[in-house]
């Protein structure tokens, strides 16, 4: 019989299981040392969210980031740990984050030979009110010769060799796709390991949620419109979807991801090009979402087809189930002809 409080030496961990990949590779073991440097930051930056309120993180630290919003203690305790945590694994050389209007070149005698793409705490207007947050993050190799710069970064997101999100809800998951499939890990804060939890995910073909914010409504275009009338009173008399809007991407995509249906951050008459951003947040969740079966637009194009011009760039966003990606495709398509 087993102790329960042992340690099972059965479960795979996210550290052996990233190893386990790597050798099935034959790679050089760089991309498995970013992906754990990556894995120690997500733990640093969890602890620090559970413990935020007694350590006085909460609250607005006084500027705003490159995109308009304001920054929270939070943000730049995130930010710091992800890109020291890189930094140090000598993987990288090209760091893109939210919380930095340029692009990071890490030092020559620290560079590795890939670009990270990052929001540190994503959905972090949240934080004080103790809603669920995350950090994502877009891998890419280098593709150029000569120094690093920022336009190695980019990239459309059909270059990325791994992408993924962490998740600070009522647990601490991350989520990963290394182009084979999507993966689940779980934190286990007893032994300080990410544990697999789901293998292989897919998402449903069909959903029965829909999750946009209707406080917008004013703004949206015909297609959107007439895409959430069917969702609410369906024509052939099936139960209407029901509406999930929590407003962080991560929780709102991992949701999704879980249950099935639709989110979209579409295009709108006050963000024409959209809000979210391409490198750090559209591009990582759509292709976990086509790595798990389901599917990634613009309204127009593949997210993952668009060649992005500056690393801040902004994208409209329609993602899950590829059947109801589809009907909203259908839709736009025909008021787009």
């Amino acid at each position: 019989m087993t102790d329960k409080g042992a340690f099972d030496t059965n479960v795979l961990t996210l550290t052996r299981f990233v190893l386990e990949e790597g050798k099935k590779a034959q790679g050089t073991g760089e991309l498995t040392n970013l992906l754990n440097s990556i894995c120690t930051a997500v733990k640093a930056i969890s602890t620090a969210v559970r413990k935020a309120g007694i350590a006085n993180l909460y609250g607005i630290a006084g500027t705003t980031n490159v995109t308009g919003d304001q920054v929270k203690k939070l943000d730049i305790l995130s930010n710091d740990m992800v890109i020291n945590m890189i930094k140090s694994s000598f993987t990288s050389c090209v760091l893109v984050s939210e919380e930095d209007e340029k692009a990071i070149i890490v030092e020559p005698d620290k560079q590795g030979k890939y670009i990270v793409c990052f929001d540190p705490l994503d959905g972090s207007s949240n934080i004080d009110c103790l809603v669920s947050i995350g950090t994502i993050f877009g891998i890419y190799k280098k593709t150029t010769d000569g120094e690093p710069s920022e336009k190695d970064a980019l990239q459309p997101g059909r270059n990325l060799v791994a992408a993924g999100y962490a998740l600070y809800g009522s647990a601490t998951m991350m989520v990963l796709s290394t182009g084979q499939g999507v993966n689940c890990f779980m934190l286990d804060p007893s032994i300080g390991e990410f544990i697999l939890v789901d293998r292989d995910v897919k998402i449903k073909k069909k959903g029965k949620i829909y999750s946009l914010n209707e406080g917008y409504a004013q703004y949206f275009y015909p297609d959107v419109s007439e895409y959430l009338q069917k969702k609410k009173f369906p024509e052939d008399g099936s139960s209407p979807y029901g509406s999930r809007y929590i407003g962080s991407m991560v929780a709102d995509v991992h949701r999704t991801l879980v249950y099935g249906g639709i989110f979209l951050y579409p295009a709108n008459t006050k963000s024409p090009k959209g809000k979210l951003r391409l490198l750090y947040e559209c591009n990582p969740m759509a292709y976990i979402m086509e790595q798990a079966g389901g599917m990634a637009t613009t309204g127009s194009m593949n997210v993952l087809d668009i060649q992005p011009t500056s690393i801040h760039e902004r994208a409209p966003v329609v993602l899950g189930s590829p059947d109801d990606v589809q009907e909203y495709l259908s839709i736009c398509k025909k008021h787009n002809k």
